[in-house]
């Protein structure tokens, strides 16, 4: 597996209809893309033509297999919901606080895992890492701009981190024997 994070301009292509759909829209949406050609249903052909990504949700089978079989004769990688053989690519459990993005993945293995530390990963890291991550921005940008070298950008960033306690251990729930091996 390898993460990996698209860029907004990126042609996305979204077909589908329904709950799983809206979804996996607003998923995108929210992901900053905005590239996307939204398809009710099937899509044409020809508007596959320039996407470099698909997606398909809550389409019918024969539908599914029809957009997966199209996108890849172009070359274009496809992920279609909840139907792994239709897939070159998986969408991780995600968590966004501002431009931070924390993902888990099983690769599909254990999809009931990866919602529940997506769940851990919401509550042990709250909306205030939006500012965090801002202000570690502006602090790296402030140091490039008088400029460090990079060897000194990240010893000022790392510094500035060690003189926080946002990234102290935090404790497992009372009998959690997740460190006992």
């Amino acid at each position: 597996m390898l993460p990996l994070v698209f860029l907004p301009d990126t042609p996305v292509l979204l077909a589908g209809r329904g709950g799983a759909f809206a979804r996996r829209r607003a998923l995108l949406e929210g992901a900053g893309l905005t590239r996307i050609a939204v398809h009710e249903g099937v899509p044409p052909e020809a508007a596959l033509r320039r996407q470099r990504l698909v997606f398909g949700a809550g389409l019918e089978p024969e539908e599914s297999e029809w957009l997966a079989a199209a996108a890849r004769a172009r070359g274009v990688t496809v992920n279609i919901e909840d139907v792994p053989h239709l897939c070159d690519v998986h969408v991780p459990a995600l968590v966004r606080r501002g431009d931070l993005l924390l993902t888990v993945s099983t690769g599909g293995a254990a999809p009931a895992l990866s919602a529940a530390l997506r769940a851990w990963l919401q509550d042990s890291f709250g909306e205030e890492w939006a500012g965090r991550l801002a202000e570690v921005a502006a602090l790296r940008a402030r140091r490039r701009a008088a400029g460090d070298p990079p060897a000194e950008v990240i010893r000022a960033v790392r510094a500035h981190l060690d003189g926080t306690s946002w990234l102290q251990p935090r404790c497992l729930p009372a009998g959690d024997t997740a460190t006992n091996h």
